[in-house]
């Protein structure tokens, strides 16, 4: 090999090299923004709302918004296991069947495992007080700066987000589920104590 043909070629390594260290230094960096990572082993979990089912379709667990037409519109996780035969309380129209449940299940991240379903109505959860809510516990965020911030959490979150409230100077942003990850993004994009994420399926303890 010449000498010429030996300095291109230590040359063409190192940039491999430094090709490589940038590449895995990107790959562990997290910025605002980014898809929150998420444990991905089920999680057994409880939520309330309305499994909806469409002929010919899996059922849904609605966690967010519902059109009240007749029948209801809505959509939410798919159920996994849903019997309509093992529960009372539904209804059924224009080939729809609904109800409104608490359900227990195992939270793959996609879907729900039914394990346990108790109608809505005969539902007497623990109360879980938050203590963001608390008046001697205000957040020290302005009232136009959360609604600033509401105007476009819906978009920049990476996950959906189902409802979003201003009260006590913080904005409460319900999404699905939230392991962490969500909450720490909203902290980085938003800082600390501004945007409190309150998931509507949550860890059975």
């Amino acid at each position: 090999m010449t000498s010429q043909h030996r300095t291109h070629s230590i040359v063409m390594a190192l940039a491999a090299l430094a090709v490589t260290a940038v590449t895995g230094c990107a790959s562990t960096t997290t910025e605002p923004g980014d898809a929150p990572q998420e444990p991905t082993s089920p999680t057994a979990v409880v939520g309330q709302g309305t499994v909806l089912q469409i002929e010919g379709e899996d059922p849904q667990f609605c966690l967010g918004a519902v059109m009240e037409s007749y029948p209801p519109q809505c959509s939410g996780p798919e159920l996994i296991g849903w019997d309509w035969n093992a529960v009372e309380g539904e209804e059924s129209a224009s080939g729809v069947t609904w109800g409104t449940y608490a359900v227990w299940g195992d939270w793959d991240g996609t879907r729900l495992a039914v394990t346990d379903t108790i109608m809505l109505a005969l539902y007497d959860p623990m109360p879980v007080e938050d203590p963001y809510v608390d008046p001697r516990n205000a957040g020290s965020t302005s009232e136009a700066d959360l609604l600033s911030i509401q105007e476009v959490v819906h978009e920049e979150a990476p996950v959906e987000v189902l409802t979003s409230t201003p009260q006590n100077g913080y904005l409460f942003v319900t999404v699905v589920f939230d392991g962490g990850a969500v909450q720490e993004w909203a902290d980085l994009t938003y800082g600390p104590d501004v945007v409190l994420i309150r998931p509507a399926l949550r860890p059975v303890e």
